[in-house]
């Protein structure tokens, strides 16, 4: 394990995690259950049945011997990346028998493995996709508004038109009558070459206005497919207050 050696893959989740955070340092390592909080993630990651192999990719020694630990895979990677897409690709370089690259976020302790599977699918049936993400269905008109929550609108054909913090569409007639808003879920598959080339690209106008890297994407020209999740019961760990919510739903203690 995190060695050079690998046997022949075609599907490949990676799961890009960090020890530095400017909310919840060590959130990687933040004890759930009895087990660390990547460990939650990359069990569910391997109950995704399209994926052949799962691996974790951290510039942390503590977060790859955690892993080594609890009999997973780990692969260090530099410390110099801006994003978990960086990271991805840094990996994906390595992986020249890979074909599809899923990026699992290490902070999604209680991810549906059938929402990996729903992304990845989509890639394997058209082969002119370069890559996928989910949304799902976000009736709360308060919710929005939230600028926390990102929105995308897609076409007739389930792909991407855009993404924003804004509440797109905006009802200028009022609510009465429109549909469901579609909330973001931050998971992403991509073919490996669109994903070597992705992250070469420079960032782009929108992308920096609205802080979405995924727009970089669109902005080059690129279409993403987006699967919309008959529901999302996943709980994002941002702060130690998300940690204690995650907490208490594995514990049985309250509802998702």
């Amino acid at each position: 394990m995190g060695g050079t050696a690998r046997r022949p893959m075609s599907i490949v989740g990676i799961i890009p995690a960090r020890y530095g955070s400017t909310r919840f340092p060590g959130k990687p390592l933040a004890e759930l259950a009895g087990r660390p909080m990547i460990q939650h993630v990359f069990e569910r990651a391997c109950r995704a049945t399209m994926l052949e192999e799962v691996m974790v990719a951290t510039d942390d020694q503590r977060i790859f011997d955690a892993v080594l630990a609890f009999g997973g895979e780990a692969i260090m990677t530099a410390n110099t990346h801006a994003t978990g897409t960086d990271r991805l690709a840094e990996v994906a370089q390595r992986l020249s028998a890979a074909e599809i690259i899923v990026n699992i976020q290490g902070d999604e302790p209680m991810i549906d493995p059938a929402a990996i599977d729903a992304i990845i699918a989509p890639l394997k049936q058209q082969k002119e996709i370069p890559m996928c993400s989910a949304m799902v269905a976000m009736p709360d008109f308060v919710r929005a508004w939230d600028p926390n929550i990102v929105k995308v609108v897609t076409d007739l054909h389930g792909y991407a038109l855009y993404f924003s913090r804004a509440p797109i569409p905006n009802p200028r007639g009022g609510v009465a009558g429109l549909g469901p808003w579609k909330r973001h879920i931050g998971l992403y598959a991509y073919r490996r070459d669109f994903l070597l080339a992705f992250t070469k690209l420079p960032p782009s106008p929108l992308e920096q206005i609205e802080q979405l890297e995924q727009l970089r994407a669109l902005e080059n020209g690129y279409r993403i497919r987006m699967v919309e999740l008959g529901d999302d019961n996943s709980i994002g760990v941002d702060t130690p207050d998300d940690l204690e919510r995650v907490r208490a739903v594995l514990e049985g203690q309250i509802q998702r």
